[in-house]
């Protein structure tokens, strides 16, 4: 379908402006003398790509606690709480088992003559707890470590063998807060059957990315987290999960389809976890810094020109002309490029489109 056209004539200090019109009713004015009708200036600035994703509010390191006693389960704490270290985890035949902080599980009975990393981890903790401020932290059950430990469970009422295990004690690498309860009041416990679902204390935010966008976010990566309400904080990514798959929600998309496309999980902490509010689960918005550029020269983006002979270039106005001149281009970020050539200065004027 061919356009009709209306063209009107004016003249403005001299120089023609004509009017085009279309169809559909909408105008473009242009510039008969070849200047353009809008321009802006090339800045020295720091510039940073940014990219903005979705995530989600909520708490680190989900994990099922499995039952270290055997028994029925007559105590769990509540849903939301928070359990720190020589705090109850839940209860069995009324025996409490006690939250211990370690990066090992408490998988065996410990005495003395044991050797290991969570023989290592139980003297740091009795230590802490002001039970054997002269046991030397290592590896080995001593009998000191032995009498350590019997002033723990004299603490807490418990019978004083010198000797512990899953039954009394289960390590976590620090306070853990209560998401699900596995069993109820009742319920038989039993070595390796789920009695809570915990997570971490922190709050962090989970973001999925594809695989291609990946390097904005890596380890370290400075963001700023736009919380429910629209608060702002300050964060890093802690982590990443490079494993590329989809979830099961991804891969199913009903009628037969599938959504293959590979994502990476990244987690970010919080500078100040004070800032950290919202409910869990919530929606919010992070803003990935990504790379910057210090004190370089700037164009908007719209300003590009694709010329004749191939790369990019840029309209210059100068003393009531205008002449266009090849630029290499940099990184992309805020609505400008980074852009470099022969001749170009701060304070330029630099023809984009009126908007």
């Amino acid at each position: 379908m061919i356009a009709s056209l209306v063209v009107a004539g004016a003249l403005v200090g001299g120089a023609a402006v004509v009017s085009v019109s279309g169809d559909d009713g909408k105008g473009q004015e242009r510039r008969t003398d070849g200047l353009p009708q809008k321009t802006d200036t090339v800045r020295r600035q720091d510039l940073s790509s940014r990219t903005q994703v979705d995530g989600t509010l909520g708490y680190s390191r989900e994990r099922k606690l499995n039952g270290g006693a055997q028994g029925t389960v007559t105590w769990l704490p509540d849903t939301g709480a928070v359990i720190g270290q020589n705090e109850a985890l839940y209860e069995a035949d009324g025996s409490k088992v006690w939250l211990l902080y370690g990066e090992r599980p408490m998988y065996r009975k410990l005495k003395t003559g044991d050797k290991g990393p969570d023989v290592r981890q139980l003297k740091q903790n009795l230590r802490d707890l002001g039970h054997g401020s002269a046991l030397t932290v290592d590896e080995k059950f001593t009998s000191g470590t032995a009498q350590a430990l019997k002033r723990w469970q004299k603490s807490h009422g418990l019978k004083q063998t010198g000797e512990t295990g899953p039954d009394q004690i289960a390590f976590a690498s620090s306070s853990v807060r209560i998401k699900k309860k596995e069993a109820a009041v009742g319920d038989q416990a039993a070595p390796g059957r789920p009695v809570l679902t915990v997570t971490g204390a922190e709050r962090e935010v989970q973001i999925r990315l594809d695989v291609a966008d990946a390097g904005l976010a890596e380890p370290g990566t400075r963001v700023e987290i736009t919380l429910p309400g629209g608060g702002k904080a300050a964060g890093k990514v802690a982590s990443v999960d490079r494993s590329g798959g989809s979830d099961e929600k991804d891969k199913d998309q009903g009628g037969g389809g599938k959504d293959d496309s590979a994502k990476v999980t990244a987690r970010v902490t919080f500078a100040d976890p004070a800032e950290a509010k919202g409910i869990d689960q919530a929606p919010v918005t992070v803003d990935l810094r990504g790379e910057t550029h210090e004190n370089v020269l700037t164009v908007p983006v719209n300003a590009l020109l694709a010329l004749p002979s191939g790369g990019f270039g840029i309209q210059v106005v100068e003393n009531g002309r205008a002449r266009e001149i090849p630029v290499k281009l940099g990184l992309f970020g805020q609505g400008r490029v980074e852009v470099g050539g022969s001749g170009l200065k701060e304070g330029m004027k630099v023809g984009v489109p009126r908007t």
